[in-house]
């Protein structure tokens, strides 16, 4: 899937309908189920793929992990629109 925007700070993302988040005792942590594929997440990823509840702001999801783990906020913010992008190209996130 290509992609059809670019996101920002103030997209509003969430799973696509295709998609799942769910925690996989087999494999020992989170999974990302989609189409034909699975995407194992470290605790990050899963925890921001939480706070994706297509209200809640890229901008806010940054803000609220950077307070949570005493990162700077414009490099939290960088990297959660880096991987949420390229969730976004795959067809795995809404915005």
């Amino acid at each position: 899937m290509s992609a059809s925007a670019t996101l920002t700070a103030a997209s509003q993302p969430g799973l696509s309908p295709h998609a799942r988040l769910r925690h996989d005792g087999a494999r020992g942590g989170w999974v990302l189920l989609g189409p034909e594929r699975v995407l194992m997440l470290d605790e990050i990823a899963a925890e921001i793929l939480t706070l994706c509840d297509g209200a809640a702001s890229i901008g806010a999801i940054a803000d609220a992990l950077a307070q949570r783990h005493a990162a700077p906020p414009a490099a939290v913010l960088n990297d959660v629109l880096e991987m949420l992008q390229d969730l976004r190209d795959k067809g795995l996130l809404t915005a």
